[in-house]
C-alpha cells in the first residue's frame, strides 16, 4: 500500500504504508486514511514529530536495523533508511504548510 501525502504547500509526496503509519504515530495521529491536518494544527503536530524523532535519535534507537551494534561483515549489512530520513520529506512538507497556513492531507494510493 502507498500512502500519498498532499498540501497547497508544496507538491505530493509518496510513502510505503508501513512508513506513513509510523509517521503518524510519531505525530500522534490516529493513523486513519484518508484524513487530514488542519492548517491550525499543522505547527503543533511538526513540533511532535520532531520531537519524536529526535527522541529516537537520543535514544540510539533504530527501528529499521534493531541489531545495528551486532557483529556482522560487511558484506551482509545492507544500508539502512532512519526514521529521520525516512521523515525528512514530511517535515519539510509540514514546515511550508505551517509557513504558508495550508493543511495537510493524505489518501491510498
Amino acid at each position: 500500500m502507498l500512502i500519498i501525502f498532499s498540501s497547497n504547500a508544496t507538491g505530493d509526496i509518496t510513502m510505503f504504508g508501513d512508513v506513513a503509519e509510523r509517521m503518524f504515530e510519531l505525530m500522534g495521529h490516529s493513523g486513519t486514511i484518508p484524513s487530514a491536518i488542519a492548517a491550525k494544527d499543522v505547527p503543533a503536530v511538526l513540533e511532535r514529530l520532531k520531537s519524536a524523532i529526535e527522541a529516537q535519535n537520543n535514544e540510539g534507537y533504530d527501528e529499521d536495523n534493531p541489531d545495528a551494534g551486532a557483529d556482522a561483515e560487511e558484506d551482509e549489512v545492507e544500508p539502512k533508511v532512519s526514521i529521520s530520513g525516512r521523515a525528512f520529506p514530511l517535515i519539510q512538507m509540514l514546515s511550508r504548510a505551517a509557513e504558508e497556513g495550508c493543511s495537510v492531507m493524505w489518501r491510498k494510493q
